[in-house]
């Protein structure tokens, strides 16, 4: 914690809310994965199952979607940092209840990539949401979450079954 920063806030100083300075940190290999889930009726999973999205390819719409809020975080987060990322995809997966996406990024930096993973599963998600709603206005997104992170200061951190 810096000498000005008030107890326990990394983000809020004396003078106010600021964006951490890490410019002192050490670059290292940071990766992190999310996920989320977007729940949607039996009919809305025959059409995905089907291909037959009324707005076209879901999948691919929404993994194109995903990782490109990763890449653009830092304009959406208000005290995230802009990093330039070495890797971004996201996986989507069709379940009998509904849509399991997995986002993993990763950059070489002094700054986690935490909120770029949240930010692909969350925009990938209502990608699929956007482009099923005229099947399903019900779809409900959940389950937004960190499942793991690695490299920094503080290691490697993976959610507990």
């Amino acid at each position: 914690m810096e000498a000005d920063g008030v107890e326990g806030l990394t983000h809020v100083d004396r003078s106010g809310v600021r964006m951490v300075d890490v410019g002192g940190k050490p670059a290292t290999v940071r990766t992190a994965v999310a996920s989320a889930f977007i729940r949607m009726s039996p009919s809305a999973v025959a059409v995905l199952r089907a291909g037959a999205g009324p707005k076209g390819d879901v999948f691919t719409t929404a993994q194109v979607a995903g990782v490109q809020a990763a890449k653009r975080t830092w304009e959406l987060v208000p005290l995230a940092h802009p990093l330039a990322l070495t890797h971004a995809r996201v996986r989507l997966a069709l379940v009998d209840e509904g849509v399991e996406i997995e986002a993993e990024c990763a950059a070489t930096g002094p700054t986690g990539v935490e909120m770029e993973a949240l930010t692909a599963a969350s925009v990938a998600a209502l990608t699929v949401y956007d482009m099923m709603k005229a099947v399903d206005r019900g779809m409900v997104v959940e389950r937004v979450r960190l499942e793991r992170k690695e490299g920094g200061r503080s290691g490697t951190w993976r959610r507990q079954a």
